[in-house]
């Protein structure tokens, strides 16, 4: 079911006549395919959607004939097609922090034999948008558009960490809605997470995430005001708990300022 956070359409107070609903339906059915299969029939939609089904046929209808998604008439199912593909390369490659810090993101990587990320939030995920390895397949693999949870990534932790107060209470909660049986779990590693950034300027995720993963994130502060964050990771076995808090935390935090300076 859509979680409709930051959708105008949960506003209490009067509608917002600039807003179009119809486009807004149809976006959603788009999200959905970040949810669910690569390839959904129109009930699938509906159900991560929360969308009435005849409402969802005209959109992926509409959407098909836009070239935003592609019909098997054997499977009776949609996928997502070039006309989306063609809107993310234009923002990722359109990026001017992602151009200017992957010299020193890739630097990192090299050096630290770790997965160096640039994460942006979309609702309750964060989304990579550039990624940089070492030469060895021995770190861990993230593709640009590979989504990560907020509560127990790295970067979902510093970007949490470094919100105004009542943006992030706004997104813990719907964290908890989502969560309810494994909230408390969640809690107790998100405010350890701001405990180390208010102490350190880093969050950890030592196998929080994935067990077999020790991470750190920082957040990235654009000079538009964006709120991004920046990652390093790399298998347990490859890096120890103690070497990710002790040592690429801190070389991290120091990346970040780096690209900070570049003026992005």
């Amino acid at each position: 079911m859509n979680d409709d956070l930051d959708n105008p359409r949960n506003t209490d107070g009067p509608k917002d006549r600039k807003f179009v609903e119809a486009l807004a339906r149809g976006l959603d059915v788009l999200r959905a395919f970040s949810q669910g299969s690569v390839v959904m029939g129109n009930q699938d939609i509906a159900r991560i959607t929360g969308l009435p089904k005849p409402t969802v046929s005209r959109m992926t209808y509409t959407l098909t004939k836009l070239g935003y998604l592609s019909y098997s008439p054997q499977l009776e199912k949609y996928q997502l097609d070039s006309g989306v593909l063609a809107l993310g390369y234009a923002y990722v490659s359109n990026l001017r922090v992602r151009q200017l810090a992957k010299p020193y993101m890739d630097e990192f990587a090299r050096t630290t034999n770790t997965s160096v990320g640039l994460t942006c939030r979309d609702r309750l995920s964060m989304i990579y948008v550039e990624n940089c390895r070492p030469a060895e397949a021995t770190s861990l693999r993230m593709d640009v558009g590979v989504r990560l949870p907020l509560a127990t990534t790295a970067a979902g932790r510093a970007y949490l960490a470094a919100m105004k107060d009542e943006e992030r209470q706004h997104l813990l909660d719907a964290i908890r809605t989502r969560n309810p049986d494994n909230w408390a779990e969640l809690e107790k590693g998100l405010e350890q997470s701001f405990a180390d950034y208010a102490e350190h300027g880093f969050c950890l995720s030592l196998g929080d995430w994935d067990r077999n993963v020790n991470a750190a994130g920082v957040p990235l502060f654009l000079q538009d005001g964006t709120l991004m964050a920046l990652t390093c990771g790399a298998p347990s076995y490859l890096v120890s708990e103690d070497k990710v808090k002790n040592q690429l935390a801190h070389q991290l935090a120091m990346l970040a300022r780096d690209i900070e300076r570049l003026g992005v």
